[in-house]
């Protein structure tokens, strides 16, 4: 049986993998978005997710660690999850074996822009925030 999720409390990776199967940020199936994870940064710099003025809008980084990031498929599974209107699991690292579960997102707008900090292109996702999974 799936564990039933309460936004804003802490899990163990245990739990959160019962739903995000991979340690990669995006987690797809046959190229279909499944839930996201995040660190804003904090943890891995490469992937400097934020939130906007209000909690409830993310701008989160694609996949690709290094380089221009790709059009792969995970960046295809979240352009794909546009035009889905699906909304999906996030859930933020805190530290070793502590994420926290942040609700469920929609993936509204992506783009392909140039990161001045890191001198690379990269896909940036506009999420909003959803007050349920229905």
């Amino acid at each position: 049986m799936m564990k039933s999720f309460k936004t804003g409390e802490i899990y163990s990776w245990d739990e959160v993998s019962e739903i995000h199967k991979s340690r990669n940020g995006i987690y797809q199936r046959d190229g279909k978005l499944v839930s996201l994870l995040t660190d804003f940064g904090k943890i891995n710099p490469c992937y400097p997710d934020w939130t906007s003025e209000t909690a409830d809008e993310i701008f989160y980084t694609g996949a690709g660690r290094r380089g221009d990031q790709k059009l792969d498929i995970w960046n295809k599974a979240m352009l794909a999850a546009i035009d889905s209107k699906d909304k999906f699991p996030l859930f933020c690292k805190l530290k070793v074996n502590q994420w926290k579960f942040m609700g469920f997102w929609q993936i509204t707008k992506g783009e392909y822009i140039f990161d001045d900090i890191r001198e690379r292109m990269v896909w940036k996702f506009r999420l909003k925030k959803k007050l349920s999974a229905s």
